[in-house]
């Protein structure tokens, strides 16, 4: 019954206005400030309540109480001390070098932006394509950056694949991707680093459903490149699963209020996204557009979007155009045991997480059964699953300087996985 699906990158046009009025009222870094470390999470949660309501609403009672903390915190990974150990010795060796088009200044290159850190990654037209620039800007303010290219074990290629679609210059397809092959041309030529290799240790980052193309007029960065991207499936001829990596697609948030626990939801499940670019969607709200245990929406609802996600216990991510929305990092932002009905979808850090553990995963075929499928789960097991989403939460957050555990250092790890395929030699110091 329970299949593993994959998504496709979609444009999410359905943000609330609350949240497009605080970006654009220019609220800086508490955007991304998280709720605690995942033991406090926890502990906001189940302190609010009677011992009555505890019954209901505390996680841990699914677990065997001879079982300890650690064990509970561990759950939703496939093996946490593996994860943790090699997590940690990442953080003190991995190296990354960027090419100096990072650095450059307006005035040195006529495309100049599309290297540089955008100037406003809080801009709400940024939208879907905010985990691309966040990317970018979080590097940059890491300890993992290295002016020694003989040490690095990846080279970050950093143009902005979402500044070339809005650059009237390139802003097409066939436009982005000869300008991607002539600059992987030319590093090539002006370092050494790239032929070292063969570009298996260079890296770009993008968020937008044109990246998809973007390596398609090079062979090697193609073949060899790592893409790190929102559309992360494994159906599409120019994403490889075991060399490329899946970046969750997130947008910039407030400090959540304390969690709105189980028995607080009391809608079954939420959905609300454009229809007319998506089969699937169509099916579903024909199939379930009327059920009074469903919110179903193919526009806006009549409430906030995010109030959606507060008050129902499951909330469903639907292919749209891509396999990939935000709706995923929406539903763990708030609490929602998200439901995945996308196939071919290359989740995000599936070797780490145990996206059983706090989701619900069903083919595309199945939705006829979908209540059916819902209603089936325990509410010990969709309790367990609450509080495994809590504690993963602290994965899908993006910050300006990054904080252990975040999307960047997630992400991060994943290149940690794919180090030492080519290991560079290079015997004079190119760059100076």
């Amino acid at each position: 019954m329970v299949v593993l699906a994959v998504v496709v990158i979609e444009p999410r046009h359905e943000t609330s206005r609350r949240e497009l009025e605080l970006v654009e009222s220019g609220h800086n870094e508490t955007f991304f400030q998280v709720q605690g470390k995942a033991k406090e999470t926890l502990k906001t949660i189940t302190h609010q309540y009677s011992s009555e309501e505890w019954e209901w609403s505390n996680p841990s009672n699914i677990n065997d109480p001879s079982s300890g903390e650690q064990d509970s915190l561990s759950a939703p990974y496939h093996n946490w001390e593996v994860f943790a150990a090699d997590y940690q010795e990442m953080l003190h060796n991995l190296k990354i070098f960027l090419y100096p088009d990072v650095y450059m200044n307006e005035s040195s290159s006529p495309f100049a932006r599309i290297f540089l850190p955008h100037p406003n990654p809080f801009h709400p037209k940024l939208g879907n394509y905010f985990s691309e620039h966040l990317f970018k800007v979080a590097l940059l303010r890491s300890s993992l950056v290295t002016p020694r290219p003989e040490e690095a074990h990846f080279f970050f290629m950093p143009f902005s694949i979402n500044n070339m679609r809005n650059d009237p210059r390139l802003h097409s397809e066939t436009s982005i991707s000869d300008f991607i092959a002539q600059y992987t041309a030319r590093i090539s030529t002006e370092f050494e680093f790239w032929n070292a290799s063969g570009g298996t240790d260079h890296f770009y980052v993008c968020c937008h459903s044109v990246g998809r193309e973007a390596a398609s007029k090079h062979h090697h960065l193609h073949n060899n490149g790592i893409q790190v991207t929102c559309s992360s499936s494994y159906f599409q001829r120019l994403y490889t699963a075991h060399k490329d990596i899946g970046l969750p697609q997130v947008w910039p948030r407030l400090q959540e209020e304390p969690l709105n626990p189980p028995q607080a939801r009391n809608k079954l499940v939420f959905f609300a996204g454009r229809m007319q670019n998506s089969r699937i969607r169509q099916e579903l709200l024909a199939t379930w557009g009327n059920d009074t245990d469903m919110d179903i929406f193919s526009e806006y609802p009549s409430f906030p979007y995010e109030e959606g996600f507060r008050r129902s216990r499951y909330c469903l991510h639907v292919k749209g155009y891509e396999v990939n929305t935000a709706r995923v990092s929406d539903a763990i932002h708030y609490g929602c045991v998200p439901v995945l009905i996308s196939n071919y979808y290359d989740l995000p850090f599936a070797n780490v997480l145990d996206w059983s553990k706090f989701s619900i995963i069903i083919s595309q075929g199945e939705i006829a059964c979908l209540k059916k499928i819902l209603l089936s789960v325990s509410r010990q097991m969709y309790l367990s699953m609450f509080q495994n989403l809590c504690i993963i939460r602290r994965h899908f957050v993006w910050h300006t300087t990054p904080k252990s555990y975040d999307s960047f250092y997630m992400t991060a790890y994943q290149l940690w996985l794919r180090r030492g395929l080519h290991r560079l030699t290079i015997t004079n110091n190119a760059y100076d």
